[in-house]
Protein backbone atom coordinates (compact mmCIF):
# COMPACT_ATOMS: atom_id res chain seq x y z
CA UNK A 1 0.00 0.00 0.00
CA UNK A 2 1.47 3.36 -1.06
CA UNK A 3 0.16 6.69 0.15
CA UNK A 4 1.01 9.68 -2.03
CA UNK A 5 0.61 13.38 -1.34
CA UNK A 6 0.31 15.59 -4.44
CA UNK A 7 1.01 19.28 -3.82
CA UNK A 8 -0.29 21.63 -6.51
CA UNK A 9 -3.72 21.94 -8.12
CA UNK A 10 -2.95 23.60 -11.45
CA UNK A 11 -3.05 21.98 -14.87
CA UNK A 12 -0.17 19.61 -14.06
CA UNK A 13 -1.66 18.64 -10.71
CA UNK A 14 -4.90 17.83 -12.53
CA UNK A 15 -3.03 15.42 -14.83
CA UNK A 16 -0.94 13.88 -12.03
CA UNK A 17 -4.03 13.18 -9.93
CA UNK A 18 -5.82 11.48 -12.84
CA UNK A 19 -2.81 9.45 -13.97
CA UNK A 20 -1.95 8.30 -10.44
CA UNK A 21 -5.57 7.29 -9.89
CA UNK A 22 -5.40 5.24 -13.10
CA UNK A 23 -2.72 3.01 -11.49
CA UNK A 24 -4.48 2.03 -8.25
CA UNK A 25 -2.27 -0.99 -7.60
CA UNK A 26 0.62 1.44 -6.99
CA UNK A 27 -1.13 4.61 -5.80
CA UNK A 28 -3.54 3.12 -3.31
CA UNK A 29 -4.27 6.29 -1.34
CA UNK A 30 -4.04 9.83 -2.76
CA UNK A 31 -4.28 13.25 -1.13
CA UNK A 32 -4.26 16.43 -3.22
CA UNK A 33 -3.33 19.68 -1.46
CA UNK A 34 -2.88 23.30 -2.49
CA UNK A 35 -3.38 26.82 -1.20
CA UNK A 36 -6.91 26.85 -2.70
CA UNK A 37 -8.85 23.80 -1.53
CA UNK A 38 -11.71 24.45 -3.96
CA UNK A 39 -9.35 23.73 -6.84
CA UNK A 40 -8.40 20.43 -5.21
CA UNK A 41 -12.07 19.57 -4.73
CA UNK A 42 -12.81 20.26 -8.42
CA UNK A 43 -9.94 17.97 -9.48
CA UNK A 44 -11.07 15.27 -7.05
CA UNK A 45 -14.55 15.40 -8.59
CA UNK A 46 -13.04 15.05 -12.07
CA UNK A 47 -10.86 12.11 -10.96
CA UNK A 48 -13.91 10.35 -9.50
CA UNK A 49 -15.83 10.83 -12.75
CA UNK A 50 -12.99 9.67 -15.00
CA UNK A 51 -11.23 7.03 -12.92
CA UNK A 52 -13.86 5.96 -10.40
CA UNK A 53 -11.40 6.67 -7.60
CA UNK A 54 -11.91 8.82 -4.51
CA UNK A 55 -9.01 11.07 -3.51
CA UNK A 56 -8.72 13.28 -0.47
CA UNK A 57 -8.16 17.04 -0.54
CA UNK A 58 -6.59 19.54 1.83
CA UNK A 59 -5.52 23.15 2.05
CA UNK A 60 -1.79 23.80 2.48
CA UNK A 61 0.54 26.77 2.29
CA UNK A 62 3.62 25.18 0.75
CA UNK A 63 5.76 28.13 1.82
CA UNK A 64 5.32 27.10 5.46
CA UNK A 65 7.41 24.15 6.62
CA UNK A 66 5.45 23.60 9.88
CA UNK A 67 2.15 23.37 7.95
CA UNK A 68 3.67 20.92 5.51
CA UNK A 69 5.10 18.77 8.30
CA UNK A 70 1.76 18.65 10.12
CA UNK A 71 -0.03 17.54 6.97
CA UNK A 72 2.58 14.87 6.28
CA UNK A 73 2.50 13.61 9.86
CA UNK A 74 -1.28 13.40 9.70
CA UNK A 75 -1.55 11.70 6.28
CA UNK A 76 1.73 9.74 6.54
CA UNK A 77 2.54 9.59 2.82
CA UNK A 78 5.33 7.46 1.42
CA UNK A 79 6.03 10.08 -1.24
CA UNK A 80 5.33 13.73 -2.03
CA UNK A 81 4.83 14.71 -5.68
CA UNK A 82 5.50 18.45 -5.81
CA UNK A 83 3.89 20.17 -8.81
CA UNK A 84 3.26 23.58 -7.25
CA UNK A 85 5.74 26.46 -7.68
CA UNK A 86 9.52 26.01 -8.00
CA UNK A 87 9.89 28.70 -5.31
CA UNK A 88 8.63 26.03 -2.89
CA UNK A 89 11.07 23.22 -3.67
CA UNK A 90 13.25 23.84 -0.63
CA UNK A 91 10.46 24.25 1.92
CA UNK A 92 8.87 21.00 0.74
CA UNK A 93 12.23 19.21 0.80
CA UNK A 94 12.81 20.50 4.34
CA UNK A 95 9.39 19.21 5.38
CA UNK A 96 10.02 15.82 3.78
CA UNK A 97 13.27 15.48 5.74
CA UNK A 98 11.52 16.35 9.00
CA UNK A 99 8.56 14.06 8.35
CA UNK A 100 10.55 11.20 6.77
CA UNK A 101 8.94 11.26 3.32
CA UNK A 102 10.40 10.70 -0.15
CA UNK A 103 10.25 13.65 -2.58
CA UNK A 104 9.73 14.24 -6.33
CA UNK A 105 9.43 17.45 -8.37
CA UNK A 106 9.27 18.55 -12.00
CA UNK A 107 11.26 21.82 -11.94
CA UNK A 108 14.31 23.02 -10.05
CA UNK A 109 14.39 25.68 -7.39
CA UNK A 110 14.50 29.38 -8.13
CA UNK A 111 14.26 32.26 -5.64
CA UNK A 112 11.26 34.57 -5.83
CA UNK A 113 13.32 37.76 -6.00
CA UNK A 114 15.80 36.65 -8.67
CA UNK A 115 15.11 35.16 -12.10
CA UNK A 116 17.72 32.46 -11.71
CA UNK A 117 17.28 28.72 -11.53
CA UNK A 118 19.92 26.09 -10.91
CA UNK A 119 20.25 22.73 -9.20
CA UNK A 120 22.98 23.72 -6.73
CA UNK A 121 20.46 24.55 -3.99
CA UNK A 122 18.81 21.14 -4.24
CA UNK A 123 21.98 19.14 -4.86
CA UNK A 124 23.19 20.53 -1.53
CA UNK A 125 20.52 18.36 0.16
CA UNK A 126 22.08 15.10 -1.09
CA UNK A 127 23.91 14.14 2.11
CA UNK A 128 20.91 14.97 4.31
CA UNK A 129 18.55 12.81 2.25
CA UNK A 130 21.08 10.00 2.08
CA UNK A 131 21.63 10.04 5.83
CA UNK A 132 17.87 10.02 6.40
CA UNK A 133 17.44 7.04 4.06
CA UNK A 134 15.19 9.14 1.81
CA UNK A 135 15.22 9.75 -1.92
CA UNK A 136 14.56 13.01 -3.78
CA UNK A 137 14.01 12.77 -7.54
CA UNK A 138 14.50 16.10 -9.30
CA UNK A 139 12.96 17.20 -12.58
CA UNK A 140 10.63 14.31 -13.41
CA UNK A 141 8.56 16.22 -15.96
CA UNK A 142 9.21 16.32 -19.70
CA UNK A 143 11.87 19.00 -20.04
CA UNK A 144 13.44 18.51 -17.57
CA UNK A 145 12.60 14.85 -17.13
CA UNK A 146 11.90 12.81 -20.23
CA UNK A 147 14.66 14.68 -22.07
CA UNK A 148 17.11 13.40 -19.45
CA UNK A 149 15.74 9.86 -19.75
CA UNK A 150 15.99 10.11 -23.56
CA UNK A 151 19.64 11.12 -23.18
CA UNK A 152 20.38 8.25 -20.79
CA UNK A 153 18.61 5.87 -23.19
CA UNK A 154 20.77 7.16 -26.05
CA UNK A 155 23.96 6.63 -24.06
CA UNK A 156 22.92 3.13 -22.99
CA UNK A 157 21.64 1.82 -26.32
CA UNK A 158 23.10 3.92 -29.15
CA UNK A 159 26.48 5.51 -28.38
CA UNK A 160 29.90 4.76 -27.05
CA UNK A 161 30.34 8.52 -26.71
CA UNK A 162 27.78 11.30 -27.06
CA UNK A 163 29.31 14.57 -28.24
CA UNK A 164 26.48 16.93 -29.20
CA UNK A 165 23.02 17.27 -27.68
CA UNK A 166 20.24 19.58 -28.84
CA UNK A 167 16.93 19.42 -27.00
CA UNK A 168 14.17 20.68 -29.29
CA UNK A 169 10.74 21.68 -27.99
CA UNK A 170 7.85 22.70 -30.26
CA UNK A 171 4.29 23.59 -29.36
CA UNK A 172 2.40 23.83 -32.62
CA UNK A 173 -0.95 24.07 -30.88
CA UNK A 174 -3.60 26.75 -31.34
CA UNK A 175 -5.63 27.96 -28.36
CA UNK A 176 -7.01 31.11 -30.08
CA UNK A 177 -5.92 33.43 -27.25
CA UNK A 178 -4.02 36.53 -28.35
CA UNK A 179 -1.31 36.00 -25.74
CA UNK A 180 -1.14 33.17 -23.22
CA UNK A 181 1.47 30.86 -21.74
CA UNK A 182 1.14 27.09 -21.65
CA UNK A 183 2.25 26.78 -18.04
CA UNK A 184 2.44 29.17 -15.10
CA UNK A 185 2.82 32.62 -16.77
CA UNK A 186 5.11 33.97 -14.07
CA UNK A 187 7.56 31.06 -14.31
CA UNK A 188 7.33 30.86 -18.09
CA UNK A 189 8.09 34.55 -18.68
CA UNK A 190 10.90 34.61 -16.10
CA UNK A 191 12.46 31.66 -17.93
CA UNK A 192 12.39 33.00 -21.48
CA UNK A 193 13.42 36.58 -20.68
CA UNK A 194 16.72 35.42 -19.17
CA UNK A 195 19.85 35.30 -21.25
CA UNK A 196 20.25 32.19 -23.37
CA UNK A 197 22.97 29.87 -22.12
CA UNK A 198 24.52 26.69 -23.50
CA UNK A 199 27.38 24.33 -22.68
CA UNK A 200 30.31 24.05 -25.06
CA UNK A 201 33.97 23.03 -24.68
CA UNK A 202 33.76 22.69 -20.92
CA UNK A 203 32.17 26.04 -20.09
CA UNK A 204 28.93 28.02 -20.28
CA UNK A 205 28.33 30.57 -23.04
CA UNK A 206 25.67 33.31 -22.95
CA UNK A 207 23.66 35.09 -25.62
CA UNK A 208 21.09 37.87 -25.29
CA UNK A 209 17.50 36.67 -24.66
CA UNK A 210 15.88 35.17 -27.78
CA UNK A 211 18.71 36.51 -29.99
CA UNK A 212 19.80 33.11 -31.35
CA UNK A 213 17.20 31.32 -33.42
CA UNK A 214 16.74 29.21 -36.53
CA UNK A 215 14.08 27.06 -38.19
CA UNK A 216 13.94 23.44 -37.04
CA UNK A 217 11.63 20.88 -38.64
CA UNK A 218 9.51 18.84 -36.23
CA UNK A 219 7.90 15.46 -37.09
CA UNK A 220 4.33 15.79 -38.29
CA UNK A 221 4.53 19.57 -37.89
CA UNK A 222 7.20 20.92 -40.21
CA UNK A 223 9.61 23.84 -39.79
CA UNK A 224 9.13 26.24 -36.86
CA UNK A 225 11.36 29.10 -35.75
CA UNK A 226 13.16 27.86 -32.65
CA UNK A 227 14.96 30.00 -30.05
CA UNK A 228 17.99 29.12 -27.97
CA UNK A 229 17.15 29.25 -24.24
CA UNK A 230 18.80 28.18 -21.05
CA UNK A 231 16.94 25.24 -19.56
CA UNK A 232 17.71 23.55 -16.29
CA UNK A 233 18.37 20.04 -17.55
CA UNK A 234 21.41 21.32 -19.42
CA UNK A 235 23.12 21.77 -16.05
CA UNK A 236 22.60 18.19 -14.90
CA UNK A 237 23.15 16.61 -18.33
CA UNK A 238 26.47 18.39 -18.85
CA UNK A 239 27.52 17.13 -15.41
CA UNK A 240 26.28 13.56 -15.76
CA UNK A 241 27.45 13.03 -19.37
CA UNK A 242 30.92 14.60 -19.44
CA UNK A 243 31.64 13.41 -22.98
CA UNK A 244 29.24 16.10 -24.28
CA UNK A 245 31.18 18.80 -26.11
CA UNK A 246 28.05 20.90 -26.53
CA UNK A 247 24.53 20.87 -25.07
CA UNK A 248 21.79 23.31 -26.09
CA UNK A 249 18.04 23.81 -25.73
CA UNK A 250 15.66 25.20 -28.38
CA UNK A 251 11.98 26.18 -28.06
CA UNK A 252 9.48 27.50 -30.58
CA UNK A 253 7.58 30.78 -30.27
CA UNK A 254 5.26 32.40 -32.76
CA UNK A 255 5.93 35.88 -34.13
CA UNK A 256 2.78 37.08 -32.36
CA UNK A 257 4.02 35.72 -29.03
CA UNK A 258 7.42 37.40 -29.43
CA UNK A 259 5.74 40.69 -30.40
CA UNK A 260 3.48 40.67 -27.34
CA UNK A 261 6.37 39.73 -25.06
CA UNK A 262 8.53 42.53 -26.44
CA UNK A 263 5.82 45.12 -25.71
CA UNK A 264 5.27 43.76 -22.19
CA UNK A 265 8.99 43.99 -21.48
CA UNK A 266 9.25 47.51 -22.87
CA UNK A 267 6.46 48.79 -20.62
CA UNK A 268 7.85 47.05 -17.53
CA UNK A 269 5.20 44.36 -17.06
CA UNK A 270 7.77 41.55 -16.85
CA UNK A 271 9.61 43.12 -13.91
CA UNK A 272 9.93 40.95 -10.79
CA UNK A 273 10.83 43.77 -8.37
CA UNK A 274 8.00 45.42 -6.40
CA UNK A 275 6.40 48.64 -7.66
CA UNK A 276 4.51 50.96 -5.34
CA UNK A 277 0.94 51.53 -6.55
CA UNK A 278 -1.58 53.48 -4.47
CA UNK A 279 0.22 52.62 -1.26
CA UNK A 280 0.59 48.92 -2.06
CA UNK A 281 3.66 47.04 -3.32
CA UNK A 282 2.86 44.92 -6.36
CA UNK A 283 5.14 42.86 -8.59
CA UNK A 284 4.28 43.65 -12.24
CA UNK A 285 4.86 40.10 -13.46
CA UNK A 286 2.63 38.68 -10.73
CA UNK A 287 -0.09 41.15 -11.70
CA UNK A 288 0.34 40.15 -15.35
CA UNK A 289 -0.07 36.51 -14.33
CA UNK A 290 -3.39 37.39 -12.69
CA UNK A 291 -4.84 38.95 -15.87
CA UNK A 292 -3.52 36.39 -18.39
CA UNK A 293 -5.55 33.24 -19.13
CA UNK A 294 -4.86 30.42 -16.68
CA UNK A 295 -3.05 27.65 -18.62
CA UNK A 296 -5.67 25.08 -17.59
CA UNK A 297 -8.40 27.28 -19.10
CA UNK A 298 -6.88 26.87 -22.58
CA UNK A 299 -7.41 23.12 -22.69
CA UNK A 300 -10.96 22.75 -24.02
CA UNK A 301 -10.44 24.35 -27.43
CA UNK A 302 -6.74 23.57 -27.92
CA UNK A 303 -5.83 21.91 -31.22
CA UNK A 304 -2.54 20.76 -32.70
CA UNK A 305 0.47 18.97 -31.26
CA UNK A 306 3.58 19.34 -29.18
CA UNK A 307 6.83 17.71 -30.28
CA UNK A 308 9.74 17.43 -27.85
CA UNK A 309 12.89 15.41 -28.28
CA UNK A 310 16.65 15.04 -28.20
CA UNK A 311 18.85 15.30 -31.28
CA UNK A 312 22.22 13.72 -30.56
CA UNK A 313 25.42 13.19 -32.50
CA UNK A 314 28.17 10.93 -31.26
CA UNK A 315 30.27 7.88 -31.97
CA UNK A 316 29.41 4.17 -32.01
CA UNK A 317 31.98 1.49 -32.87
CA UNK A 318 34.35 4.14 -34.16
CA UNK A 319 31.83 5.69 -36.56
CA UNK A 320 29.75 8.86 -36.40
CA UNK A 321 26.11 8.32 -35.54
CA UNK A 322 23.04 10.54 -35.09
CA UNK A 323 19.86 9.89 -33.14
CA UNK A 324 16.59 11.79 -32.88
CA UNK A 325 14.33 10.45 -30.12
CA UNK A 326 11.06 12.31 -29.55
CA UNK A 327 7.41 12.31 -28.55
CA UNK A 328 4.49 14.05 -30.24
CA UNK A 329 1.43 14.76 -28.11
CA UNK A 330 -1.99 15.92 -29.31
CA UNK A 331 -3.82 18.64 -27.35
CA UNK A 332 -7.32 17.45 -28.27
CA UNK A 333 -6.56 13.85 -27.32
CA UNK A 334 -5.16 14.76 -23.92
CA UNK A 335 -8.21 16.91 -23.25
CA UNK A 336 -10.45 13.99 -24.12
CA UNK A 337 -8.50 11.67 -21.81
CA UNK A 338 -7.94 13.81 -18.71
CA UNK A 339 -9.38 17.27 -19.44
CA UNK A 340 -5.98 18.95 -19.85
CA UNK A 341 -3.90 20.42 -22.66
CA UNK A 342 -0.78 18.65 -23.89
CA UNK A 343 1.77 20.86 -22.11
CA UNK A 344 0.28 19.92 -18.74
CA UNK A 345 -0.06 16.29 -19.85
CA UNK A 346 3.55 15.96 -20.96
CA UNK A 347 4.67 17.20 -17.53
CA UNK A 348 2.15 15.31 -15.42
CA UNK A 349 2.54 11.85 -16.95
CA UNK A 350 6.33 11.69 -16.35
CA UNK A 351 5.78 12.89 -12.77
CA UNK A 352 3.46 9.93 -12.22
CA UNK A 353 5.93 7.56 -13.89
CA UNK A 354 8.86 8.75 -11.77
CA UNK A 355 6.73 8.35 -8.64
CA UNK A 356 5.63 4.87 -9.74
CA UNK A 357 9.24 3.77 -10.24
CA UNK A 358 10.19 5.10 -6.81
CA UNK A 359 7.26 3.44 -5.04
CA UNK A 360 7.78 0.07 -6.74
CA UNK A 361 11.51 0.12 -6.03
CA UNK A 362 12.64 0.19 -9.67
CA UNK A 363 14.27 3.55 -8.94
CA UNK A 364 15.15 3.63 -5.26
CA UNK A 365 18.32 5.00 -3.73
CA UNK A 366 18.80 7.35 -0.76
CA UNK A 367 20.03 10.79 -1.78
CA UNK A 368 19.13 13.49 -4.32
CA UNK A 369 19.18 12.55 -7.99
CA UNK A 370 18.23 13.70 -11.47
CA UNK A 371 16.30 11.27 -13.65
CA UNK A 372 19.19 10.50 -16.00
CA UNK A 373 21.13 8.92 -13.14
CA UNK A 374 18.86 5.84 -13.19
CA UNK A 375 18.25 3.01 -15.66
CA UNK A 376 16.14 4.58 -18.44
CA UNK A 377 14.54 1.35 -19.63
CA UNK A 378 11.58 1.07 -17.19
CA UNK A 379 10.78 4.76 -17.64
CA UNK A 380 10.89 4.46 -21.43
CA UNK A 381 8.59 1.44 -21.25
CA UNK A 382 6.12 3.33 -19.06
CA UNK A 383 6.06 6.30 -21.45
CA UNK A 384 4.67 3.96 -24.11
CA UNK A 385 2.29 2.40 -21.61
CA UNK A 386 0.86 5.59 -20.13
CA UNK A 387 0.22 7.90 -23.08
CA UNK A 388 3.53 9.37 -24.27
CA UNK A 389 4.84 6.97 -26.94
CA UNK A 390 8.32 7.77 -28.21
CA UNK A 391 9.94 7.34 -31.62
CA UNK A 392 13.51 7.11 -32.89
CA UNK A 393 15.22 8.15 -36.11
CA UNK A 394 18.77 6.88 -36.53
CA UNK A 395 21.42 8.41 -38.79
CA UNK A 396 19.14 11.11 -40.16
CA UNK A 397 20.44 14.61 -41.01
CA UNK A 398 20.09 17.00 -38.07
CA UNK A 399 19.70 20.80 -38.41
CA UNK A 400 22.82 21.70 -36.46
CA UNK A 401 26.44 22.61 -37.08
CA UNK A 402 29.07 20.12 -35.90
CA UNK A 403 32.85 20.36 -35.67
Amino acid sequence: MSKTLIIGAGGVGHVVANKCASVPDVFTDLLLASRTKSKCDAIAKDVKARQGVDIGTARIDADQVPELVRLMQDFKPDLVIHVALPYQDLTIMDACLEAGVHYLDTANYEPVDEAKFEYSWQWAYRDRFEEAGLMALLGSGFDPGVTGVFTAHAQKHHFDEMRYLDIVDCNAGDHSAAFATNFNPEINIREITQKGRYWEDGRWHEVEPLSAHKPISYPGIGPRESYLLYHEELESLAKNFPSLRRARFWMTFSEEYIRHLDVLQRVGMTRIDPVRYEGVDIVPLQFLKAVLPAPASLAENYTGQTSIGCQIKGVKDGRDKTLYVYNNCDHAKTYEEVGAQAVSYTTGVPAMIGAKLMLTGAWKKPGVYNVEEFDPDPFMADLNRHGLPWHEEVDVPLPHEYD
